[in-house]
């Protein structure tokens, strides 16, 4: 279970979350939704460990966990293959090869990112999440740039791969949330 207990964040005294309560059974699939600003990323963030909360608790069980931010963040020196393998412990080049195959980007494997488009970019740090692997899955408009067919075929692959696995998926579509059969959480109490 993850649990937030009277959390509270402010970013530069701005309220962002204000005494949020909510618990999360583990092995399930959860849809953040809201309007713009209302705090989706920074729970993801929060959830991370990236951002420390002003108040109340996190509590969630050790385990590996692996954020997709909504920026790409692929280095732009290595090509699409090295930026998914470059998140792996050991070499896997079985592993490296079923993520880009998963994002239907096996062709471009030796390309940099500069030669790719905005949304051949998104699919390749998608490639890197899936590489990554863990117990928690944070996603942050994880589909930004992808056509709705395209969508349908790497959701089924992140589900294959995270099957069991606890899954936040911040999005504005009720079509990506079903994609995930996410449960939506939109209460999230925010100044």
């Amino acid at each position: 279970m993850i649990t937030l207990n009277s959390l509270s964040f402010s970013y530069a005294k701005k309220p962002i979350f204000t005494d949020y309560s909510a618990a999360f059974p583990l092995g399930k699939a959860y849809a953040i939704s809201g309007p713009s600003g209302c705090g989706k990323t920074t729970l993801l963030r929060l959830l991370a460990g990236l951002e420390t909360p002003t108040a109340g608790t996190i509590h969630r069980p050790n385990g590996q966990i692996t954020l997709l931010f909504q920026e790409n963040r692929l280095l732009p020196w290595l090509t699409v293959r090295q930026n998914v393998a470059l998140v792996l412990p050991v070499p896997n080049e079985a592993l490296v090869d079923w993520c880009l195959s998963a994002v239907e980007l096996t062709q471009n494997a030796e390309d940099l990112p500069s030669a790719l488009s905005g949304g051949m970019q998104r699919r390749v740090a998608l490639a890197r999440a899936l590489a990554y692997g863990g117990d928690i899955l944070l996603l942050d408009e994880p589909f930004t740039g992808l056509d709705d067919a395209l969508k349908v075929r790497i959701a089924a692959k992140f589900k294959e791969r995270f099957a069991d696995k606890t899954i936040f998926l911040v999005t504005h579509s009720a079509d990506e949330a079903a994609l995930f059969e996410a449960q939506t959480v939109t209460d999230l109490r925010v100044s």
